[in-house]
């Protein structure tokens, strides 16, 4: 029984072993001729010949007795076909051997071919069926050897025709030969070879490109093998052209392990070598390649088997160690890869399934906060629904503006008042604080320097906020040159900080409980058709008790430029609403200066930091180097207004004034107030502390805004 099986075994690999060569030979017996070109055998066939001979992607045509090859989009003359070194020589039909004024009638040049590069290319010979699977390619290649049964002939080279427009230069007119001697065509040149590009003219454009495989004579019984031909008259090129080009099938059928082109001998050989001069020679790091090259292509040839293709190898049988390396790859292309790829796929299915759950969780969680909070406490603002919202903005046409938190579009309630209505964004971090936390805030809030919220919408994931509509939107655009912007007065400048100081004065000391704004800047400023400021944006804002001056953060929160310095280091004074002073101060310094805080591109390092300017002109009572943006009947105005700012953006919280003192200041006379400190940036020593300490800042831009992470609690009520 078992020497059955034996027998079976081995009759059965012996079966597969003989089917190439029972394949190649059943390709064999077909020959046929078609005017010069006789024994037209395999890989070629003539379309009239039996379907099973030659293959079909090298099909030539017999018409009016003559072999035609099409390639691509044309057809060429077939003038000879060399079976020893795998090349056919080719002509265009429209070059006549007698008229040299005949063009080529099709364009081609290398780059439609691919290349073999003599010994040096490898070809991986252990196929099922090696004629069969190198034929599937792409069936011609350029070719880059000598023909050696054509002394005449070269590696194919481009004939490439340039119309210009004036004659070239007399540097490059050597590689330039003029057609005028065969063509009716007015400077019409060709070059022979691959030009570099300093060779090729402006005034030139390719008119066509044809190839030849003609091996040039240069004189002296030398030819010439470089880039581009020189000196050669257009009766030489149309010599060529009529000897046509070469290109290569180039087909493999080796028992070996690899084999390649000898051009010495006009054939293919077989090698143990790999013939490339980085791996040259046997040794280990060879055997190493090879196996590492083995098992690739059996994990390939395990895919494809697994996918229902055939294979593309057989074993070679006095090889052993690489067909052990095959066998042992193509188990892992065939079990062990669609094993792993299914794990991955299973494990990545869950893993995105448990991010749609927490995510649908998270969001749920949310929702849940807001309602519980709107349902448990009594707001004037009106609650509308995501549809009412679309039809006040009618489907968010007129956008007014975008920040950090939302996009605010204008929209009109059904009684008539236009109104302007935040979508908010909502963040991956986010647990629904931020939107409490500004209906909570101005929820409660009626005052002339403070925007009114009238209204905010809650469903799903949509966050609305509807508040009263200012027509001359934010106070950035009046402060800082802007075209086409209407330019404030400094009374209407006093007049804006005044109404300012007492919205942040209110907020700090008018309600029952104390709010804290953390992010006072020109652009959270409104202004109603009256150039009334008020107070908007409380995202970032914090309720707390009005005996309550100490309030602990977890992180940094506002925009850079604006913020107090206790929020950055903890050594110089606990947080509280000194840190809106300090805000206040700085854009109190803006609204006088009219130009940015941050000076980068200053000449003197006292200009760098725009308050330390000011604080130098008013010690030294220099209102003349100022004039160039102060109108000298205003200095008074404008001095008191930089005064107060610079007590208000003083270092330590303790050193500056309460919003109320601030109000009095400017409602008062500058006698009145004294000259404060010198500002500091940041403290002298900073302890570790302070470094590490948490601080929500993404990055150093002045008008960045920045949002913590996890907000406060609120404080008992």
């Amino acid at each position: 029984m078992v020497s059955v099986r034996c027998v079976i075994m081995f009759l059965f690999f012996w079966f597969l072993l003989l089917l190439p060569q029972l394949t190649y030979s059943k390709s064999q017996p077909c020959l046929s001729s078609c005017g010069k070109i006789t024994n037209i055998r395999y890989p070629f066939r003539l379309k009239q010949d039996p379907e099973h001979c030659g293959n079909n992607r090298y099909e030539l045509d017999c018409v009016n007795n003559v072999t035609r090859l099409s390639l691509y989009d044309g057809y060429y003359l077939v003038e000879s076909i060399n079976y020893n070194n795998y090349t056919i020589r080719v002509v265009d039909p429209n070059i006549h051997p007698t008229d040299c004024s005949s063009l080529p009638r099709f364009f081609l040049s290398q780059n439609n071919f691919t290349y073999y590069n003599d010994s040096k290319q490898r070809y991986y010979a252990k196929e099922n069926n090696s004629y069969q699977y190198l034929l599937n390619r792409w069936p011609y290649k350029y070719t880059e050897y000598p023909n050696p049964d054509y002394p005449e002939s070269e590696s194919s080279m481009p004939v490439i025709y340039m119309k210009c427009t004036s004659p070239p230069s007399k540097v490059v007119e050597k590689y330039y030969a003029d057609t005028a001697s065969c063509l009716d065509q007015h400077m019409t040149y060709a070059i022979v070879g691959d030009p570099q590009f300093a060779i090729l003219e402006p005034q030139c454009r390719v008119k066509s490109i044809a190839l030849t495989s003609f091996l040039w004579n240069t004189g002296a019984s030398n030819f010439y093998y470089g880039d581009v031909i020189e000196n050669i008259s257009y009766i030489d090129i149309h010599k060529a052209l009529q000897y046509g080009f070469e290109i290569s099938w180039m087909q493999a059928s080796c028992p070996c392990d690899e084999c390649f082109f000898n051009d010495t001998i006009g054939h293919i050989q077989c090698t143990r070598f790999i013939c490339d001069s980085r791996f040259c020679g046997l040794g280990f790091w060879t055997n190493l390649l090879d196996i590492l090259i083995n098992y690739l292509f059996g994990i390939y040839e395990g895919l494809r088997e697994l996918t229902g293709f055939k294979k593309l190898m057989i074993f070679d049988p006095r090889n052993s160690i690489i067909d052990s390396s095959i066998r042992s790859s193509i188990f892992i292309g065939k079990y062990v890869i669609p094993g792993i790829v299914a794990r991955f796929m299973i494990g990545l299915i869950l893993f995105l399934a448990l991010l749609i759950y927490t995510y649908r969780r998270r969001h749920s969680s949310i929702y849940e906060n807001i309602e519980d909070f709107l349902q448990g406490n009594t707001l004037m603002p009106i609650r509308y629904s995501y549809k009412e919202i679309k039809q006040m903005t009618k489907n968010f046409k007129i956008k007014l503006g975008e920040g950090g938190y939302g996009d605010v579009y204008r929209g009109k309630l059904i009684s008539g008042p236009f109104v302007a209505i935040k979508m908010l964004k909502i963040k991956s971090n986010a647990n629904g604080q931020d939107f409490i936390s500004e209906v909570a805030t101005i929820g409660r809030i009626y005052h002339s320097n403070v925007v009114r919220l009238i209204g905010f919408c809650v469903e799903g994931l949509k966050r609305a906020l509807v508040y009263e509509y200012m027509p001359n939107g934010s106070l950035d655009k009046y402060i800082f040159k802007k075209e086409e912007v209407i330019s404030l007065t400094y009374n209407q400048i006093h007049e804006i900080s005044l109404g300012i100081a007492r919205g942040i004065s209110y907020l700090h000391q008018g309600c029952d409980m104390q709010i804290l704004h953390f992010d006072i800047k020109p652009h959270n400023i409104l202004l109603d058709e009256n150039f009334n400021p008020k107070v908007s944006d409380f995202g970032l804002a914090k309720l707390y008790p009005i005996d309550n001056s100490i309030v602990t953060l977890t992180a940094a929160r506002g925009t850079i430029g604006y913020m107090a310095p206790e929020l950055f280091y903890q050594n110089i004074g606990r947080i509280s609403h000194k840190a809106d002073v300090y805000s206040f101060g700085m854009l109190l310094i803006e609204m006088a200066s009219r130009r940015r805080n941050l000076n980068p591109h200053a000449e003197h390092s006292s200009q760098l930091y725009f308050p330390f300017w000011i604080y130098e002109q008013l010690v030294k009572n220099r209102e003349k180097e100022i004039e160039d943006f102060i109108m000298e009947e205003f200095n008074d105005v404008l001095k008191k207004m930089f005064m107060i700012a610079l007590w208000c953006i003083q270092l330590k919280p303790v050193d500056r004034p309460s919003m109320s003192k601030v109000v009095e200041m400017l409602e008062g006379d500058i006698a009145n107030i004294e000259m404060p400190p010198k500002p500091i940036l940041y403290p002298r020593e900073t302890t570790q502390e302070n470094l590490d300490s948490e601080t929500d800042i993404g990055s150093t831009s002045y008008v960045e805004e920045i949002e913590s992470n996890s907000l406060l609690k609120y404080s008992a009520s």
